[in-house]
C-alpha cells in the first residue's frame, strides 16, 4: 500500500510552498514614498529596518496582536512605522499616512506575490484523490480572505479549511497549530495525515511531534537541505515531485 492511500489529510504551508515573494520589499516601500513625493529609501536599510521591527512586533505582539486585541492595521501600522524609523526615516503624520496606506494595500492584495505553477494543479489533485486538503500558515486574515483567492486558490477548489495564526492565536513552531489542522479537517488521525511546508523548524519538527507525517520542499536549493535530509527529513524540489513520491511510497515511511 502507498503512503497516499494511507492518508485522509493533507496539510500545507503557504509562502515558500505554494507561493513566493516577487521583487523586493525595498521595491513595494520605495514606490510607496515616491507616491507621497519622498525620496525612494535606501533598499539594504529598509530590509534590515523591516526585519528588526517585525521581529520586534512578532515578540511584543505575537500572532499580529491577537492576545493583545489589537487590529489587524494597527499591527502593521506599528511595525511598518518602526521599520521606517529603524531605517533612518521618521515622516510627519499626513506623509506617514499615505505611505503606509499604499504598503498595506499592496501587501493585502496578490501584486506581491507569485504562484508556482505546481500549486494548484498539485491542491486540486490531492482533492481529486478524496483527501481533505487545509491550509496552515503564519499569517494574517487577507491571505484567506483576499490573497490566496485573487492568486487563484479558493477555498473549496484547492483547499478545505485554513489555520491561519492571525485568526487561530497560536503559530508555527507551536505543535498546537498543527492539532487545530486536525480538528478542524475532522479529527483526522495525526498518522492519517501528511504535511508539507519549507521550514524543518516550522513545519517539519512540530508535525512529527505529534504523530502526522511530514516532508520538505526546497525550491530554492538551500544550504541547510543536505542537513535536512542526514537528519532523515524527505526533501523534495517541487510538488510536482511530491505527487510522484506520494504515489510510488510504501506506507512504512
Amino acid at each position: 500500500m502507498t503512503l497516499l492511500a494511507k492518508l485522509r489529510c493533507v496539510t500545507i504551508d503557504v509562502t515558500g510552498t505554494l507561493m513566493a515573494y516577487k521583487g523586493e520589499l525595498g521595491d513595494y516601500y520605495c514606490m510607496a514614498a515616491k507616491a507621497a513625493g519622498q525620496p525612494c529609501p535606501d533598499y539594504k536599510r529598509m530590509h534590515e529596518g523591516f526585519k528588526l521591527a517585525y521581529k520586534d512586533m512578532a515578540k511584543n505582539y505575537p500572532c499580529f496582536g491577537y492576545a493583545a486585541k489589537m487590529s489587524n492595521i494597527v499591527w502593521w501600522k506599528t511595525c511598518v512605522r518602526d521599520s521606517f524609523v529603524k531605517a533612518g526615516y521618521v515622516y510627519d503624520e499626513e506623509t506617514f499616512e499615505k505611505i503606509f496606506r499604499r504598503i498595506y494595500a499592496s501587501f493585502g492584495s496578490s501584486a506581491p506575490y507569485s504562484v508556482f505553477p505546481d500549486s494548484q494543479p498539485f491542491l486540486r489533485w490531492l482533492r481529486e484523490q478524496g483527501l481533505k486538503v487545509g491550509i496552515v500558515s503564519n499569517a494574517e486574515y487577507r491571505y484567506q480572505d483576499v490573497i490566496l483567492p485573487a492568486l487563484g486558490l479558493n477555498e473549496g477548489s484547492e483547499w478545505d479549511f485554513g489555520v491561519f495564526s492571525g485568526l487561530e492565536g497560536v503559530e508555527k513552531p507551536n505543535p498546537k497549530i498543527y492539532e487545530i489542522a486536525l480538528e478542524r479537517a475532522g479529527n483526522i488521525p495525526p498518522e492519517q495525515t501528511l504535511h508539507i511546508g519549507d521550514s524543518i523548524r516550522k513545519d517539519y519538527e512540530p508535525a512529527k511531534s505529534i504523530g502526522m507525517h511530514a516532508l520538505l520542499v526546497d525550491r530554492f536549493k538551500t544550504p541547510e537541505a543536505e542537513e535536512w535530509r542526514k537528519s532523515g527529513a524527505v526533501v523534495l524540489p517541487d510538488l510536482f515531485t511530491v505527487q510522484e513520491w506520494l504515489s510510488s511510497t510504501e506506507s512504512d515511511y
